[in-house]
């Protein structure tokens, strides 16, 4: 396997962990989203909670220029580690929801 197509598999498998534990509250559907082609990975919460509509993204991770960009993270702990566990290197690893200027202060690529 090379090393795409293993990134995109851990990326799917640790989306899909997440995507079987369902918010306590309201009436809400975990949806995940896996375009290979464009390699755009996501979890997002769709529902209600009372009389508010649930709709946004937990998880959004691409896959860009053989790297992992982690664009959204909205889980308690953080998905890098445990990518980095199931495989991906630490200068494979993008967190791009912080600017770049603070990236350097992570153990993580810049990108």
């Amino acid at each position: 396997m090379d090393r795409i197509a293993k990134y995109r598999q851990i990326i799917k498998d640790v989306i899909t962990k997440y995507a079987q534990f369902y918010p306590a509250y309201g009436t809400i559907d975990v949806e995940t989203i896996f375009d290979e082609a464009k390699d755009h990975y996501e979890m997002m919460y769709v529902g209600w909670q009372k009389h508010r509509r649930v709709h946004g993204c937990v998880l959004h991770i691409d896959i860009r220029g053989g790297k992992v960009w982690i664009q959204h993270d909205g889980t308690e702990d953080g998905v890098a580690e445990e990518l980095v566990e199931a495989g991906i290197p630490r200068d494979h690893i993008i967190l791009a929801f912080h600017p770049e200027d603070v990236r350097q202060y992570t153990d993580y690529a810049i990108a």
